[in-house]
């Protein structure tokens, strides 16, 4: 079993949630569905939690009330391996009301915000020619979806 376990807090929409989540993240699968009993504070029988695994790593989805809402300063970072992961996520998220964000961020229909990365771009970023490295950082600050080539071409010059 993980140690940690991210759990998002949701009104009533983390069974939808996770199954959205699972569909577009590859090699992801919902693992469990819990549901509320008398004692409450949810309505007996109503969806409590989801555990869902998003390519190995687990999360738990709560169904706790109105109370909390999701914001920017958590959000989880995808490493992508290639352009094709990064577009296919990117639809994926953003599919039926999401919101793209400038430098690779984003949030999905739920509020929840995403970090889709390239591998390369940390990898450019890191360069140690600092002229090489600030080109890609200009590139990457106007961009939203990140773009693999318009990464390459600016560290290029």
């Amino acid at each position: 079993m993980q140690k940690i376990t991210p759990c998002l807090w949701f009104d009533d929409r983390a069974e939808e949630a996770a199954t959205f989540y699972t569909s577009v993240v590859p090699g992801s699968r919902i693992v469990e569905i819990r549901h509320y009993g008398e004692a409450g504070p949810r309505p007996a029988g109503m969806v409590m939690t989801v555990g869902f695994e998003l390519a190995g790593q687990r999360f738990l989805a709560l169904n706790g009330g109105p109370q909390f809402t999701f914001n920017e300063a958590i959000s989880l970072s995808v490493d992508c391996a290639s352009q094709e992961e990064v577009d296919a996520l990117w639809a994926g998220f953003t599919e039926g009301g999401g919101e793209e964000g400038p430098c690779g961020w984003l949030k999905d229909k739920y509020g929840v915000s995403w970090q889709i990365v390239p591998r390369a771009l940390p990898e450019l970023l890191g360069d140690p020619d600092p002229v090489k490295s600030q080109r890609v950082m200009r590139a990457m600050l106007g961009m939203k979806k990140i773009d693999i080539q318009g990464l390459m071409d600016a560290y290029e010059g």
